[in-house]
């Protein structure tokens, strides 16, 4: 056992706790009147933004992700932040060009973001490295991650050398993200044991709880030298969350490992958040226990409400098993992807065509971009006649996909015109486009009263432009 000072804790509880448990659908309301508190508990950091989180805040929720950062950053002024950055995805689902990489880090810095964990859904450290050198230059902890998943070509050389790889482009510390909660104790124990001989950084372990072996990850993973663990409190954790603050704290008290955090302040919190859970009953969906599914096919809790979702949709519900069968066929087809945003959508959406149409009757842009290398270079060495199937003669792209998108910024600041009321606005516009068009417009409407459904009514029955848009 390796004898260390104390444990650090992140809290998720505004970014994955209720991302996972109740759909992103947490708004900043009822997050800013316990935010006090959490910042006095003296967490390590608190993760409060990335993911899904910025999609969401427009789609759904009517707010402004630019300013609910803004919210949270002047209520936490004792806490690090931190965010999930999808590399050169951002957070989003697709690649985007280094103008918008190189803005978006330096924004949310200036918005005051203190560390950045960024990921790669292929573990192509070629898409980390604008988003870690920008990290760099703006002064900001750069969290390089490893998407932990299991296969013949992923073993222990292929993380090292990964981790290698992100010392080289700067690196404050590694993040193992177990997006599927699959590690297991003792492999944890090795890996993180591994990480700290070969490069001494710190380590960070980040689960879900699906599985059930969370705990009892964090535990073999802390006595092989991890620094940091992400924790939920309790009532927005377990299930597909995380695991919960309470108990990890318990767990540790009065050993080397302890991490001094206060049970009755947290348990405080925990109170409030059991009240808040109840206002978002309609996608608290979430009732099993334990997962065995994601042990056997790696399927994290979120792709699978995805397949129930979609099956429901064609009235084929019995056809689950089958796709779940599929999604370990579609992987290996595809070089072993491991089963994360977006690469997890990619190979789910593909599995059940498979199973509804027969295998590969029918294949998706994205996937069709994906066997072209659009979203990187892949683990393990693609089916070639699969490939040749989807995209003919075709030759995939080699390098960094990056290279080969042109600059984004500046088309994207004239599409959205009059709308534009600060720079983080054409930010938001690149990433989701429509999303960011309908939110933009509503915003610029009620500033001006203009009722845009109305005039785009007159100019249809005009058959021209009334209203300059």
């Amino acid at each position: 056992m390796i004898e260390k000072k104390g444990i650090g804790i992140t809290d998720t509880t505004f970014r994955d706790g209720h991302q996972s448990l109740l759909a992103t659908r947490m708004k900043i309301e009822h997050m800013l009147p316990i935010a006090e508190k959490m910042d006095d508990i003296g967490f390590h950091s608190m993760e409060v933004w990335g993911g899904a989180t910025f999609d969401t805040c427009m789609r759904f929720l009517n707010e402004d992700p630019w300013e609910r950062l803004d919210k949270i950053r002047k209520v936490l002024k004792k806490t690090k932040i931190q965010m999930l950055l999808r590399g050169q995805n951002l957070v989003g689902y697709k690649h985007y060009a280094d103008d918008v990489v190189v803005e978006f880090v330096k924004k949310a810095t200036a918005h005051g973001m203190d560390i950045f964990r960024i990921f790669d859904a292929m573990n192509d450290v070629k898409n980390l490295s604008k988003a870690m050198e920008t990290a760099k230059k703006e002064g900001a902890h750069v969290q390089a991650t490893i998407s932990y998943t299991t296969s013949p070509v992923h073993n222990m050389e292929y993380f090292l050398k990964m981790a290698g790889d992100m010392v080289d482009l700067g690196a404050d510390s590694f993040c193992i993200k177990d997006m599927a909660g699959i590690l297991k104790p003792y492999d944890a124990y090795d890996l993180v044991s591994s990480l700290k001989k070969q490069f001494g950084l710190p380590v960070q372990l980040h689960t879900h709880y699906t599985s059930g072996m969370g705990s009892a990850m964090y535990l073999k993973g802390i006595e092989g030298g991890a620094d940091v663990i992400d924790t939920a409190i309790s009532s927005l954790a377990l299930g597909t969350s995380q695991p919960a603050t309470e108990t990890m704290v318990s767990l540790f008290d009065g050993t080397p490992y302890d991490t001094g955090l206060n049970l009755p302040a947290l348990a405080e919190i925990a109170e409030y958040f059991k009240d808040i859970r109840m206002k978002y009953k309609e996608f608290d969906v979430y009732s099993g226990g334990v997962d065995p599914n994601v042990l056997i096919y790696q399927v994290p809790g979120g792709m699978l409400s995805n397949f129930i979702s979609q099956l429901q949709q064609q009235n084929a519900l019995d056809k689950l098993p089958e796709v779940l069968a599929e999604v370990p066929r579609v992987r290996e087809d595809m070089g072993y992807p491991p089963l994360v945003t977006p690469t997890s959508q990619i190979v789910g959406s593909q599995a059940v065509l498979n199973v509804l149409l027969g295998r590969y009757k029918m294949v998706t842009n994205e996937v069709k971009a994906y066997m072209k290398g659009q979203y990187g270079t892949t683990p393990g060495t693609v089916n070639e006649e699969i490939r040749k199937s989807i995209i003919g003669d075709e030759k995939p792209i080699k390098g960094r996909p990056a290279d080969y998108i042109e600059p984004q910024l500046e088309q994207a600041r004239k599409e959205i015109g009059h709308y534009l009321q600060k720079d983080e606005d054409v930010l938001s516009y690149v990433l989701f486009p429509q999303v960011a068009n309908g939110f933009l417009e509503e915003r610029y409407a009620l500033k001006t009263n203009v009722d845009y459904k109305m005039a785009r009514d007159l100019e249809a029955e005009a058959g021209t432009n009334i209203y300059p848009l």
